[in-house]
């Protein structure tokens, strides 16, 4: 099976090797305005090929894309180049969004005219505001992205590494917004099964300081990572390559991702039932009276956002 690759930044070239590694498709296409640098990248990738499953990897444009099962969108300004990496900044990584929906309004129509029928995968910051401008550009509903599915595995490491546990032990989701209005779903969060409110009161640690404290660690990951190598990309491609998976396998696999949510009239990451349609029924997780107020504040943050920047798109 084919999927695309539309954007060969470093999110872009983490994806596709992460593809490659483990032989996710049969063939992969990367798609890029700099065409040198998409074939660069494939070429660089194809002579270390031959060490993974077998998969074709080679540069395209977008009439290259048509019988892909799957498009992975990664174009657009990041958080460096964006100026979004300020730890005190409200606006986090929607302060990259208008730059963003212009890309789309020039990048998604041709996805889609090229492969109407495959699902897209947003991968660009803001993922769930610019989900919500992809489905407008692409003219249907196909459209997911990562979105909180990485928060919620640096959520999963975090505890794990305080907790002294393999990350596999787990359990634990971030929903919401990929960005500064998150929800950490700590009501529900176990270790081996047991909540981990109950873990920490066995230990004697203090809950409320706990929390705060690991969600900073979380919600200021990125930046950190940002600071050491210019960009968040390889988390965030191993992700995009397991959702890949899902998608090729129909797996029907539940992680969080981000889609339109018609309870909220806006794109939120939930967990999802993940298949070859890309994110389809939520499997809407239980919440806390607390953290179910902060998903309606996330809501109306992202909500303010898509009104702001796509306004002039929709008159």
């Amino acid at each position: 099976m084919k999927i695309g690759i539309v954007g060969a930044g470093a999110v872009g070239a983490a994806a596709a090797m992460a593809i490659v590694v483990g032989g996710r498709a049969r063939e992969l296409v990367i798609v890029n305005r700099n065409r040198h640098r998409a074939r660069a990248i494939a070429t660089d990738m194809r002579y270390g090929a031959p060490l993974s499953p077998v998969v074709d990897i080679w540069d395209g444009d977008y009439e290259d894309l048509a019988s892909a099962k799957l498009v992975i969108l990664t174009a657009g300004v990041n958080e460096k180049t964006g100026g979004a990496t300020d730890r005190n900044d409200p606006q986090g990584r929607l302060r990259l969004l208008d730059a963003n929906v212009k890309i789309f309004s020039e990048v998604v129509p041709r996805i889609a005219q090229s492969v109407p029928a495959a699902p897209i995968m947003v991968l660009t910051d803001p993922p769930e505001p610019l989900i919500d401008a992809a489905r407008h550009f692409a003219g249907h509903e196909k459209v997911f992205g990562t979105s909180t599915f990485l928060d919620s595995l640096r959520f999963r490491v975090h505890l794990a590494s305080r907790l002294g546990v393999a990350p596999a032990s787990v359990d634990a989701n971030v929903i919401g917004e990929h960005g500064t209005s998150s929800v950490f779903l700590w009501s529900s969060a176990s270790v081996g099964g047991a909540p981990v409110r109950e873990v920490l009161a066995a230990r004697g640690i203090s809950f409320n300081e706990f929390c705060a404290e690991l969600e900073k660690e979380v919600r200021q990951a990125n930046i950190t990572i940002i600071e050491g190598i210019g960009a968040s990309q390889y988390g965030v491609g191993m992700v995009a390559a397991r959702m890949a998976s899902m998608v090729l396998r129909d797996e029907r696999a539940v992680c969080p991702a981000g889609a339109y949510t018609a309870r909220y009239d806006v794109t939120l990451s939930l967990p999802r039932v993940i298949g070859c349609d890309g994110a389809t029924e939520v499997i809407w997780p239980a919440m806390s009276k607390m953290e179910e107020h902060a998903l309606e504040r996330s809501a109306d943050t992202i909500r303010k956002a898509v009104q702001g920047s796509l306004g002039s798109y929709l008159r």
